[in-house]
């Protein structure tokens, strides 16, 4: 009973001594970003660019209506092969339509990045900052429930004992 006492101690001794030392703070990002000064800016900016898209998507979706109508009206006078070259023609706007959106998304979500990435790293920069000035061991986000700071000093750093164990190098 007492063996079990003495590990049980020891076992929650150095718990208890980091504890003591560590210093945690917590924060909440989404709340801190929502209240950038830049944010609206940037939402006038995407705002914007989708209107082209969107603009640009429907000017592509309306020549295949005209197309498709001139089909369906030519279909019943014109030869076989004059039905295969407007339905390829056809297919090939609908592939252009079907590229345009995808690239279209693909540059959408690119602009976002990179008009949210300086604020993002200004957001970074600041929990940096303040856990430095305040001596913070480590800082929570409650929005995303993670990590997004630790102290440079005074904590050992496990990542190469852990790749060790794994036989990673």
């Amino acid at each position: 009973m007492t063996k079990k006492l003495i590990i049980m101690l020891l076992a929650i001794a150095p718990i208890a001594a980091f504890a003591q030392n560590a210093k945690l703070a917590h924060i909440n990002t989404s709340e801190i970003f929502s209240l950038m000064p830049e944010l609206p800016d940037i939402e006038t900016q995407l705002s914007n660019k989708q209107e082209e898209i969107s603009k640009n998507g429907q000017a592509i979706a309306d020549e295949y209506s005209k197309k498709l109508e001139e089909f369906q009206k030519m279909a019943a006078t014109s030869s076989d092969a004059v039905k295969a070259d407007q339905q390829k023609q056809l297919d090939q706007l609908q592939e252009r339509y079907q590229m345009f959106l995808q690239n279209s998304q693909k540059e959408m979500e690119e602009l976002r990045q990179k008009l949210l990435a300086p604020v993002q790293q200004k957001i970074a920069a600041a929990i940096k900052a303040v856990g430095d000035e305040k001596g913070y061991t480590y800082i929570f986000d409650l929005a995303a429930g993670n990590l997004v700071y630790v102290a440079t000093t005074g904590v050992e750093d496990a990542t190469p004992l852990v790749k060790t164990k794994l036989g990673i190098k």
